[in-house]
């Protein structure tokens, strides 16, 4: 398939730089480049799920929870909304 790309300044330098490197034409460096860039587009890097451990905190010494307005005037003032 033939089309027009405009590519930018950054990218046609590494794009020279790499056919130097590696005397590839430039129809086909681009070609390789695309497959590589589009697989990695395609299917990302599987990332590991994100866990975090749990610890007991449990109450400061004189608190309970049987009442829960006492807490809240503790934890957030006697003016909480």
């Amino acid at each position: 398939m033939r089309t027009t790309l405009t590519i930018e300044s950054d990218v046609a330098a590494k794009a020279k730089e790499a056919m130097r490197t590696t005397g590839m034409p430039f129809k086909r460096l681009i070609n390789e480049a695309l497959r590589v860039g589009l697989d990695v587009v395609l299917a990302p890097p599987k990332s590991k799920p994100y866990s975090t451990r749990g610890r007991p905190m449990g109450l400061r010494r004189g608190l309970s929870y049987d009442n829960i307005s006492e807490l809240l005037s503790v934890s957030e003032g006697e003016n909480h909304l």
